[in-house]
């Protein structure tokens, strides 16, 4: 029988799975343990019988004899919990543990015996099964949430871990009694012992009594003995509470049991910025998972790593909010969860700010507060007012450049220490920090810094600076254009160069192409890749691409890499674009794939299976191929892995074939696939393939999956087409803005590029170097006054468009009073969408429509009904352009006589009025036993007149025959729907309606459909009706509808809406809104100009939806001439209010306003006033309730409606327009602001943007008024607005707040400054030291301090820079306080001063001093050359010096191969490395590396092929490595290798050669008749060959004259008498097979008697003989 995991692992399962199958199982896994020590087997016996049999049986085997006891006992040693062996009771017990006592006493207790007995009880285990804690197949099922509890001790027979308190008590006392009993028999020293001992085991049951009494007897223990009693004893009963503990804690029934908190966590109350922890503890099986929640939501410690800290540690677990702040007040639950339920805990945080703060959360809960106030983390503040000054213009740079962005941030009033938000945007996205960008706020001024300019920079850049809930933000332009090209001619750079997907086997690049093609067209790109961590780029493409995307293969699956693209033309290469982010050539995670499948969290349901295979399997075909990518270039197909491939990894093998074949080509055959993605090259473009992908391993190759489509080699992605209908407008002085007309059936559009070219020039220039998207783009940086044309192509990946049409000329110019040029306004009317501007101030006009494109339904006779009240507040409306200023409007143009009649009404003479044309589309709207609803639309013709009511008619139709009319009423109906009752069930009817007005009865409409009087009971809604289009424009436009009459069986709850084109089938409505909406009206948007659309709408319930509406429309949408939107004003008084203009209105035209389109009128917040063609609805006292679609309608006209929205931000903004105009303030170009002058003066400074003669300005200090005087100097320049006070010095009476109040006229202002504490201790400081700089430069100065520089020699020169010198003016240098004498006189003619110190190093370092002295004062400059300052210097030198190196040389020698460089001069900081082929040489004593004076060298003993490659050495400065390397192969290596052969041999020789080592003199004078001996050393290897000569001649030996040879070392020459004969010049010749050599000597025999006489006669040249 088969156990959950969880249960097969413990021992405390149910009983009932323990059958005889379960049992059998056991016996045999038992079995195999036998040959185990005899306590294991024994504890196993112990401890795994069951407590019902122990209960049993225990009182029969206390009779037991003691042979058959120690027969039982064997049995169960060596048979564990057999069936038929497996003996229970107390006695068993006793006898087990008694045997487990002796195996331990005896010495086994290894671990391993111990464990693996517990894991036999808590595990039983087949035959195959391992010897372990728990068995593999058990380890493998195991749930990846569920750790198994696993008890282990000494002493592991705990058995009663099932029975009751009771049970386990007694067993504990027959273990005591048994142990001392057997300790007992161990001390017995007499026979007589032995013998009583024998006999106690013949009665079983009273040995728990007896065995006291017989200690009487017995002789007295050993020492030892009783110790480790005693010591038992304590384990025994630490083991027994552990137990009882453990009994206390879990459930004999049930495993698991639920979570629950042992320390819940505790509220706390903190202040603000304050760190605060929770904690808590909980207890559970399995281990709860704990969550932490805030106000319900769970927190996201990724989304938020630097505010919450969540851990877990040894059951305690926490969360840490790290500084608090208002945000962080709320309730935190904790959640502990596991399979048996889920419990909470509840703690609060508040956090408190200091005295006189406020907490914002008032504000949000409705408390009304004076909008001169705000609130911020500090507490009340005035209003925020935010000014930028020196604020950055439109920028041009060039690539390579750098550029700051930056402006003077203002805000008024100043809070210490609440420093403004400040964040940069690049359109309309946030700039974050890189190495291209870095952001920085210096306090009061904000700027952004490019290091490097790139294409990629160009955009419309913002500054927004928001404090508290106040914000300003100002933008401009950004234009970078291209570096110059080094070859002229040659394309610009690619931008943009990003990585589209990643995987082991490739990676695929994308980027934007460049505007500027060098002059002709480009015709590919190349792509470059390098390594992270190198500096070597190789090239990715041997020829250029033109799809702007590129699969890059070849990739070490791992590593890191980084991308740039180069663009050709015929010309030549241009520069590299920037470099991308780095990616690595990693597939994204895959989910690991376990060995069983357990089930969801917390169901509780486990499921096992058996363990799948882990080798063998040949993987399945993989699924869902799919070609992803086709270009002319590649093909990137993608799939899925197969789901049967066992446990190891597999690979693919990709395969094509040719449309119309079954030859199937493995594309990949040296090198598998690993990823499920790849990308094909090679293939022939134009041709149709199909391809297929095997999955393999190291069982074999699998089965094909199956095949995809054909495929076509060759760009899907079209080029965009060029571009339509440019119009230039004007915009300022040096800009104008260019519209166009998009490109049609454009996909994965990138932008547009724009050019621009004076007329006449034939010159093009680009306007941006970055594409822009959208149909309008300002350029700037024209010449004023000069004419010009313009051109836009498109681009996507594909290529860029043809040019379109150049544009009409303009003049640069402002636009104020030009507007734009009339010859421009014809091609408006056939423009899609005009020319619109983003501010309102200009929109293109359309042509007049026909008669027969009318609005059926827009001309009301009467206002609409109001709406529900649940309508108020609903934003289903979008926003109308909110502009102040009025449109412009084009000029009349001409159009035909009918449309004159239909759009201008007022022109023409007053008709006579005339009867209505009939009413239509009559529909049944509801339908009961005895009545029905009709309803209809209002007829297309009024005829001048209001329609006063309505006329129904009716009349049977019985078997298809009409009957009589009747009329339905009597008194005529205004609404355009009436409820005709007293009618007969289950008859047939039909219906007519006529209109009337005050000329009288219309024409009766076409007689209606049949329709049944009967009860509707169905469940949906019935239509809705009286369907309205108002505000139609060429892309949008208002739907309006009335409730259906008939709800269904549940109230309507939403409505759905649905247009088509008017030519289209009934087959292709489509609908507006996913989800129904609640409210009557619809704004419809996106519409196509000039199409004609019909509308519908159908009504739903919670029975479903109901039938259709009747339609509404046709209508063309189309922005008709003259049309006006609603814009919004606020005047001097800051009254806000919303305006309309109508110019087509009838004498009975009306205005009707609208809220969320339910009429306004008698609101109490509204007042509208109406004159002529103009009206004005005026908000009494804007706020919240206010919020809403505001919309005009203006009656008796052909549908002429307006609307505007205000929304939350919208009302923020004119509230604030409304406030600055209610209360007028003087502009400010400059805030109040402190400045140090030359000699320590402070002056204190604003400026106005305007002042009059009339203005006063009164200056305040620490809320006193102070006036001009001998501290004071004041000053007003009212033409440039400057207000200055001056001050000579700063005391420390003079800490406080400084203001300048302005009055002039109405308008006041003020600025304010404060100095109090630091900023004033800074600010007192610099005026000081301005002061004594000022001082300090009356006499010989220092103009710049003392500084170095490391030379082109490498050495270091000490300079400074003087001024204000004169002849007598001493100089004078120290080092560490000593005088240096310098051998050079200064001159001071360049002011600069200098000290040369040559071959710098360590002993070098040390603090030099420079003084400058003359009559009136001196002055010095400190220089500090030690520590960081110190090894900066050095870092340079060594950089010089690393810089100096001389290229690699190679130099053979009779060791090897010798690689060296020279350098000016070495010193040790300046570190040195070697690398061969990429990797560090280990210098060995066959490899050395060294330094000989000048020369830095790397010396190869007895080089081998394996030396080949190339050899780099890298002189490292401190802070970057500087590199020389040299191929040692090829031709280089062999003769490098050549040279050392032959001087190898030549030292060989040179070393082996023969020689005479010495012994030989150069002269010997010997007496006649004595013995010459002469003895000499020899070498040669081989032995040389010896021989002599005697005056060139050679010399044998003979008795006068012995030669010999000795050792083949030792040579002797001997004379036995020498005579006159013997002298002469003789030579010894020693010559083997490496060369030769000769020495010589001189015999001079002389005879005394001569020799005397030839010295009397002959001194002198007797002496010379002699010598």
């Amino acid at each position: 029988m088969s156990l959950p995991f969880y249960q097969r692992s413990h021992q405390h399962y149910d009983l009932s799975y323990r059958n005889k199958d379960l049992h059998t199982t056991m016996s045999h896994y038992q079995q195999e343990k036998k040959r185990s020590a005899v306590y294991t087997h024994g504890s196993t016996a112990y401890s795994s019988r069951s407590s019902a049999a122990h209960r049993q049986e225990s009182e029969a085997l206390r009779q037991a004899s003691a042979a058959s006891y120690q027969q039982q006992a064997s049995q169960a040693y060596s048979l564990g919990t057999s069936s038929s062996q497996h003996y229970q009771g107390s006695e068993v017990s006793r006898k087990t543990a008694s045997a487990y006592d002796y195996g331990y006493s005896h010495g086994l207790t290894d671990s391993s015996l111990l464990l693996e007995d517990y894991s036999s009880r808590l595990s039983p285990q087949t035959k195959r099964a391992k010897r372990s804690l728990l068995s593999g197949e058990e380890t493998g099922n195991l749930s990846g949430n569920y750790m198994v509890p696993i008890y282990s001790g000494r002493q592991v027979h705990i058995s009663g871990i099932r029975d009751s308190e009771e049970e386990r008590i007694k067993e504990a006392a027959a273990y005591i009694a048994q142990r001392t009993l057997l300790e007992s028999e161990e001390a017995i020293m007499a026979s007589k012992q032995s013998t009583a001992s024998k006999q106690s085991t013949s009665t079983a049951s009273k040995q728990a009594t007896s065995t006291f009494q017989q200690e009487e007897t017995f002789e007295k223990k050993s020492r030892n003995i009783s110790i480790r009693e005693k010591a038992e004893e304590l384990s025994l009963r630490k083991t027994l509470e552990e137990t009882q503990a453990y009994h206390g804690k879990l459930n004999e029934d049930h495993l698991l049991h639920a979570p629950e908190f042992i320390i819940k966590p505790r509220s706390h109350t903190v202040w603000e910025k304050e760190n605060v922890k929770l904690h808590c503890s909980v207890a559970g099986w399995p281990e709860p998972r704990l969550t932490w929640y805030k106000n319900q939501v769970p927190i996201n410690v990724h989304a938020n790593p630097e505010k919450y800290i969540i851990e877990s540690r040894y059951g305690m677990h926490t969360l840490e909010i790290s500084k608090c702040d208002f945000e962080d007040t709320a309730q935190y639950r904790a959640s502990a969860m596991n399979v048996q339920g889920e419990v909470s805990a509840y703690a609060s945080v508040v956090v408190k700010r200091y005295k006189g703060e406020l907490d914002d959360s008032l504000l949000r809960g409705g408390v009304s507060m004076p909008l001169s106030f705000a609130v911020t983390p500090y507490g009340y503040a005035s209003k925020f007012e935010i000014h930028f000054d020196d604020k950055f213009d439109v920028s041009f740079g060039r690539e390579g450049e750098t550029m700051s962005l930056g402006c003077r941030v203002v805000i008024t009033p100043e809070i210490k220490h609440f420093q403004p938000e400040v964040q940069w945007y690049r359109n309309g996205a946030p700039v974050s920090p890189s190495k291209w960008v870095q952001p920085h706020w210096s306090g009061d001024r904000a700027t952004l810094t490019f290091s490097h300019l790139n294409k990629e920079d160009e955009g419309l850049y913002t500054i927004r600076v928001r404090m508290g809930e106040y914000y300003e933000q100002y933008s401009a332009y950004v234009f970078v254009r291209d570096a110059d090209a080094e070859i002229e001619g040659a394309p610009a750079a690619p931008l943009d160069v990003v990585s589209l997907d990643a995987n082991k086997d490739y990676i695929i690049i994308s980027w934007k192409q460049p505007a500027v093609d060098g002059g002709s067209p480009i015709l590919g790109y190349f792509i470059d890749k390098c390594e992270v961590g190198t500096d070597t780029w190789s090239q990715c493409n041997d020829t250029p691409v033109k799809f702007a995307r590129f699969p890059v293969t070849g990739l070490i699956e791992g590593r890191s890499y980084i991308f740039r693209v180069r663009a050709v033309n015929k010309t030549g290469i241009g520069l590299p674009s920037r470099v991308s982010e780095p990616v690595a050539a990693l597939d994204p995670a895959e989910k690991a794939r376990l060995k069983s499948r357990p089930s969801a969290p917390w169901t509780g349901q486990i499921i096992v299976t058996e363990e799948e295979p882990t080798e063998g399997v040949i993987p399945g075909p993989p699924t869902d191929l799919s070609v992803t990518e086709a270009t002319r270039s590649y093909v990137v197909l993608s799939w899925k892995p197969p789901g049967q491939r066992g446990h190891e990894g597999i690979m693919y093998f990709v395969e094509k074939c040719d449309v119309g074949t079954e030859n199937w080509q493995r594309v990949n055959t040296e090198l598998p696939v690993k990823s499920p993605r790849f990308a094909l090259f090679d293939l022939v473009e134009g041709k149709s393939y199909r391809f297929r992908v095997r999955c393999s391993n190291s069982a074999g190759v699998g089965e094909p999956s199956e095949s995809t489509e054909v495929t076509v080699v060759g760009d899907k992605l079209d080029i965009p087409k060029a571009p339509g209908k440019i119009i230039p407008s004007r915009n300022t002085d040096t800009s104008v803005v260019v519209s166009w007309e998009e490109s049609k059936d454009a996909k994965e559009l990138v932008g547009y590029y724009i050019e621009s070219s004076v007329v006449g020039s034939g010159q093009w220039e680009p306007c941006n170097n970055n594409p822009v998207k959208g149909s309008r783009f300002t350029c700037h940086g024209l010449t004023t006054g000069q004419s010009y044309i313009f051109r836009v192509r498109a681009v996507n990946a594909a290529g860029l468009s043809e040019y379109s049409q150049d544009s009409e000329a303009i003049e640069v110019k402002a636009a104020i009073g030009g507007g734009v040029s009339p010859d421009v306004w014809p091609q408006l009317s056939d423009t899609p969408g005009g020319l619109t501007d983003s501010g309102g101030a200009m929109s293109g006009a359309s042509p007049p429509t026909s008669q027969k494109d009318a609005l059926p339904s827009s001309k009301p006779n009467k206002p609409s009904p109001p709406s529900s009240p649940s309508n108020r507040g609903q934003k289903e409306v979008s926003k109308v352009n909110g502009s102040v200023q009025e449109e412009l409007s084009p000029p009349p143009m001409e159009v035909a006589p009918k449309e004159q009649s239909k759009s201008g009404p007022l022109e023409k003479k007053k008709d006579p009025v005339a009867v209505p044309s009939p009413p239509y589309d009559i529909t049944c709207l509801e339908s009961f036993r005895d009545s029905m609803v009709l309803g209809w639309k209002q007829p297309d013709k009024t005829g001048g007149a209001e329609i006063t009511g309505y006329y129904v008619n009716y009349r049977e139709v019985v078997g298809g025959v009409p009957g009589k009319w009747r009329e339905a009423n009597i008194k005529a109906v205004s609404d355009a729907a009436y409820k005709i009752s007293e009618l007969k069930e289950n008859t047939v009817y039909q219906f007519q309606v006529s209109a009337m007005n005050i000329a009288g009865l219309g024409a009766p409409s076409a007689v209606s459909e049949c329709f049944k009087c009967e009860e509707w009971t169905i469940a949906v809604p019935g239509p809705p009706h009286s369907l309205k289009l108002s505000e139609v424009r060429k892309n949008s436009l208002v739907l309006q509808w009335k409730p259906p009459v008939y709800s269904g069986r549940t109230p309507v709850t939403g409505y759905f809406v649905d247009l088509k084109e008017a030519s289209a089938k009934d087959d292709q409505w489509r609908g507006l809104n996913e989800a129904a909406i609640p409210n009557k009206y619809l704004r419809v948007q996106g519409l196509k100009e000039g199409v004609s659309y019909v509308f519908r709408v159908r009504a739903i319930n919670q029975a479903g939806v109901g039938k259709p509406s009747d339609l509404a429309g046709p209508v063309v949408a189309e922005t008709r001439p003259g049309t006006k939107e609603v814009v919004v004003n606020v005047d001097d008084d800051g009254v806000i209010s919303l305006n309309f203009e109508c110019d087509q209105m009838t004498p009975k035209s009306e205005f009707v306003w609208s809220k969320d389109y339910v009429p306004t009128e008698d609101s109490p917040r509204l007042e509208v006033e109406s004159k002529g063609n103009k009206t004005k609805m005026v908000f009494k006292d804007l706020g919240p309730d206010d919020l809403g679609t505001y919309s005009c309608d203006v009656t008796d006209t052909d549908g002429i409606a307006s609307s505007y929205l205000i929304d939350e931000e919208e009302m923020k903004r004119l509230l604030a327009l409304s406030q600055e105009h209610k209360f007028p303030t003087v502009p400010t170009k400059s805030e109040l602001a402190v400045e140090i002058l030359e000699k320590g003066q402070v002056r204190f400074w604003m400026q106005a943007e305007k002042l009059s003669g009339n203005a006063k300005v009164n200056y305040i200090f620490n809320e006193k008024e102070i006036f001009e005087g001998p501290k004071y100097k004041m000053h007003i320049d009212r033409n440039t607005g400057i207000i200055e006070m001056f001050m000579e010095k700063l005391q420390d009476e003079d800490e406080g707040t400084y203001t300048f109040q302005i009055q002039d006229g109405k308008a006041t202002g003020h600025s304010t400054l404060v100095l109090i504490g630091d900023v004033y201790k800074k600010l007192q400081k610099e005026a000081e030291f301005q002061r004594q700089e000022w001082i300090r430069k009356q006499g010989p100065h220092f103009a710049e301090y003392l500084s170095w520089e490391v030379t082109g020699e490498c050495n270091v020169l000490l300079k400074c820079k003087v001024a204000n010198i004169k002849k007598e003016t001493h100089i004078v240098w120290y080092k560490d306080e000593r005088e240096i004498s310098v051998d050079e006189k200064h001159d001071f003619k360049d002011g600069i001063c200098t000290l040369l110190i040559t071959e710098f190093s360590k002993k070098d370092a040390g603090f030099y001093e420079v003084i400058l002295k003359d009559d009136r004062g001196k002055d010095k400059s400190r220089l500090k050359l030690v520590d960081e300052a110190f090894q900066d210097l050095m870092t340079e030198v060594c950089r010089k010096i690393a810089l100096s190196a001389t290229d690699l040389k190679i130099q053979s020698t009779a060791e090897g191969i010798r690689l060296y460089s020279f350098v000016c001069y070495y010193l040790d900081d300046l570190k040195v490395n070697w690398s061969h082929n990429g990797t560090g040489i280990k210098y060995t004593d066959r490899v050395k590396s060294g330094v000989t004076g000048e020369q830095i060298w790397l010396q190869i003993n007895e080089p081998t092929q394996n030396d080949k490659g190339k050899y780099v050495m890298e002189l490292f400065d401190g802070k970057t490595g500087h590199q020389k390397s040299v191929d040692l192969s090829g031709q280089a290596f062999d003769e490098a290798f050549a040279e050392f052969q032959r001087l190898k041999q030549a030292a060989i020789a040179e070393k082996n050669r023969a020689r005479v080592l010495g012994g030989l003199p150069d002269v010997v004078t010997i007496q006649e008749g004595k013995a010459l001996n002469l003895t000499c050393n020899v070498w040669g290897d081989p032995t040389p060959e010896v021989s002599w000569l005697k005056n060139e001649k050679p010399l044998t030996s003979d008795d006068h004259c012995s030669l010999k040879f000795e050792g083949g070392k030792t040579a002797f020459f001997t004379i036995s008498g020498v005579s006159t004969a013997d002298s002469g010049k003789y030579g010894l010749v020693v010559k083997n097979k490496y060369g030769s050599e000769t020495s010589d000597f001189t015999v001079s025999v002389f005879i005394p008697e001569e020799e005397a006489r030839k010295g009397a006669s002959e001194p002198p040249k007797g002496n010379q003989k002699s010598k």
